[in-house]
């Protein structure tokens, strides 16, 4: 299941497709239309506020696979009409204008069922539209794909949980970067953002290095339980950090960094 990432006003609302439609993250439309830091909260006294919402909560929201950077994880989503009765509860001036944006999301998924490679062009111009370079931009798409694949491998080889996928994550990471990927992001002073959307170019090349070797590991031990794959990945980021080193003991400089990729006032611009 592959996971998208629309924005509205400068914040990213996670998507997926499911039965052939765009399916939403409901704590991200919550986020974006409460402005709650806290949007798990914010969905339970919703619920509580309105009987009728809570009442047909199941048939609202479904658990369905997201890629996150823990890995995949199950969290509950909803399609545009579940949306649509969840925005009843929210009183926000936001409403009316997100209405318009889902109905256009909605479009889109038509247009990309008849030309895949949209999906592709729009993340691509989203990217763009953030200010991040051409170069920049075509790292974080190979890093993407790289990501999928093998966390795909994870999936077929009995990573079942989210604790699963984060620690398998955190494996590569501590042998790749030194730090978890929890570390890393409070390194750069990041909360709810995407870690690797705020990655210099060799942070992302050394990303991809470990998860790489990682999947080429993976495969060629033909490993087929955790204990097996949380070896491969400590492996995989080791073959990632024995570079890193090296180019630090060349360069006379540190690779992990507390900056982000984005200037300030870009990401003021974005939201961020």
């Amino acid at each position: 299941m592959e996971t998208r990432i629309a924005v509205f006003k400068g914040k990213e609302v996670r998507k997926t497709i499911h039965n052939n439609e765009w399916w939403f993250v409901i704590e991200d439309v919550v986020y974006v239309l409460a402005d709650s830091v806290q949007p798990k909260g914010y969905i339970k006294d919703m619920r509580r506020r309105d009987p009728e919402l809570a009442k047909g909560w199941g048939q609202i929201a479904t658990p369905l696979e997201i890629h996150t950077t823990g890995g995949i994880q199950k969290i509950n989503c909803a399609n545009t009409e579940g949306i649509f009765r969840i925005i009843q509860t929210i009183p926000s001036p936001k409403a009316e204008p997100f209405k318009r944006w889902l109905a256009r999301v909605g479009y889109e998924r038509v247009q990309e069922i008849e030309d895949p490679e949209l999906a592709t062009k729009r993340t691509r111009a989203l990217y763009k539209a953030k200010g991040y370079s051409d170069s920049w931009i075509e790292k974080r798409m190979r890093g993407i794909a790289i990501r999928e694949e093998l966390t795909d491998e994870w999936y077929e080889r009995g990573a079942e949980s989210q604790r699963d996928y984060a620690i398998l994550t955190a494996e590569i990471s501590k042998a790749a970067f030194g730090i978890t990927p929890s570390e890393y992001k409070d390194l750069k002073g990041l909360k709810r953002e995407n870690l690797r959307d705020h990655m210099n170019d060799l942070e992302l090349i050394f990303s991809m290095l470990g998860e790489a070797s990682t999947t080429e590991i993976t495969r060629n031990r033909d490993a087929q339980c955790f204990p097996d794959l949380r070896k491969a990945a400590k492996n995989g980021g080791n073959v990632a950090g024995v570079a890193r080193k090296q180019l630090e003991k060349e360069s006379g400089k540190k690779v992990v960094s507390k900056k982000n990729y984005l200037a300030n006032e870009e990401r003021e611009l974005i939201g961020e």
